[in-house]
C-alpha cells in the first residue's frame, strides 16, 4: 500500500504510524475546520481591509463553501449565519471552535519566528538578532510569538507567549552553530504551529543553503500548505547566488499564502519585517467546514470578491490543500 507524502514526512520527523492486527495501515480522509487567511490588494498594491463576510464567495473544486467566521486584522472572529448575518463568536458556545477552551487564541496571531543560526549566518549573526527584535516589539499587542533558532538541531528559545519581552530574551539567547538542517526545522516549527488554535504564521529568517536537513523542502512546503499556515522567507542571501534555495523559498511562500524576501542588509531586513507586520495586520482570516467531496487528492481552493465584478482587486492566498488521512 502506498503511503502518502504526510505520513513520510511523520516518520521522518519521529512520528508513530498505526497498524491494525495484520500490520497493514488503513487510511480514513477526515476533513475538519479549514483556517483560511488571505489579504486583499487593489491594483495600486494598496491593502482593502473594509470587506465584510458577503463580499466574499469561498469555492473548493468550484464547490460554494459556507463561511463560518470571519475575522479582520486583529478583530475577534464573528460567526457568520446562514443569511450572512454576524454575531461575536467569542460569546456563543453554540458555536465554539475547536480550542474554544482558551478563546482568546482567536484574537490576533501566532507568530513562529524561526532564526538561522548555523555557520552560514555567521557574519550577520547580531544584525539578525536586532532586525528580529525589531519586528517582534512591533507586533500587535493580541498577537502571541515564539522564538525558535536552529543550526543542526532545533532550539526552542521561546515558546508562544504574548509577553514580547519574553520572546526577545530568548532570542538574545541564540548561539551559533554549525552544519544548516533547515527543512527539518522548519517541520518541527510547522508541527508547533499546527497543534495551536487561531491564526498561525512562520516566519523563516535564514541564509539559505540546506546541508544536513533528512526531509525534503517540497514535502515540508507540502505539511504548511496542508494545515494552512503561511510561510514567509527573509534571505540574507542574493536571489541570484543561490538560485536552488531561492527557488525553493519562492515555492514555499507563494504556496502558503506568504512571501519570500531577499534583504541581504540589515535595513533590507527590518523593510522585510515591517512588510510581513503590515500583512498580519491587514489579513482576513476565515474558517469554514468543506461540503460534501469525492477528492481525496488535492483540493483547489478559489476566493472570489463579489463586490468586484471588475476583477481589480487581487487576493494572496494558498491555492489548497489535501485532506489528512488518518490510520483507523
Amino acid at each position: 500500500m502506498k503511503i502518502s507524502r504526510r505520513e513520510l514526512i511523520g516518520m521522518a520527523a519521529g512520528a508513530t504510524l498505526l497498524r491494525g492486527q495484520d500490520q497493514r495501515p488503513v487510511f480514513r480522509v477526515n476533513v475538519g475546520l479549514v483556517v483560511l487567511s488571505f489579504q486583499v490588494t487593489d491594483s495600486k498594491n494598496h491593502y482593502v481591509n473594509s470587506l465584510k463576510p458577503n463580499d466574499f464567495r469561498i469555492y473548493e473544486d468550484g464547490i460554494l463553501q459556507k463561511i463560518s467566521t470571519f475575522a479582520s486584522g486583529t478583530d475577534a472572529p464573528v460567526s457568520v449565519s446562514e443569511d450572512g448575518s454576524t454575531h461575536p463568536l467569542l460569546d456563543s458556545k453554540k458555536d465554539a471552535l475547536p480550542g474554544m477552551d482558551r478563546p482568546d487564541a482567536f484574537i490576533g496571531t501566532n507568530v513562529f519566528v524561526l532564526f538561522d543560526t548555523s555557520n552560514f549566518m555567521y557574519r550577520g549573526f547580531v544584525y539578525a538578532e536586532d532586525a528580529i527584535a525589531d519586528f517582534v516589539r512591533g507586533l500587535d499587542r493580541a498577537d502571541s510569538v515564539a522564538v525558535y533558532t536552529f543550526s543542526r538541531n532545533l532550539s526552542r528559545g521561546a515558546t508562544l507567549t504574548r509577553e514580547h519581552s519574553e520572546a526577545i530574551a530568548g532570542l538574545r539567547k541564540s548561539v551559533a552553530g554549525d552544519d544548516t538542517a533547515l527543512y527539518n526545522a522548519l517541520l518541527l516549527t510547522l508541527r508547533d504551529a499546527a497543534k495551536v488554535p487561531g491564526r498561525k504564521v512562520v516566519i523563516v529568517f535564514s541564509n539559505g543553503p540546506d546541508n544536513a536537513s533528512m526531509v525534503a523542502p517540497d514535502d515540508v512546503r507540502a505539511v504548511a500548505e496542508d494545515e494552512g499556515i503561511p510561510i514567509y522567507v527573509i534571505s540574507t542571501n542574493e536571489v541570484n547566488k543561490d538560485p536552488i534555495s531561492s527557488g525553493v523559498f519562492q515555492r514555499l511562500a507563494r504556496r502558503t499564502g506568504g512571501k519570500a524576501y531577499w534583504a541581504k542588509t540589515w535595513q533590507r531586513q527590518v523593510e522585510a519585517f515591517e512588510s510581513i507586520r503590515e500583512d498580519l495586520g491587514n489579513s482576513y482570516t476565515v474558517t469554514y467546514y468543506p461540503q460534501a467531496n469525492p477528492n481525496e487528492n488535492f483540493r483547489k481552493i478559489l476566493i472570489e470578491i463579489s463586490s468586484d465584478p471588475g476583477k481589480k482587486l487581487r487576493v494572496n492566498s494558498r491555492p489548497g490543500y489535501r485532506p489528512s488521512r488518518v490510520s483507523g
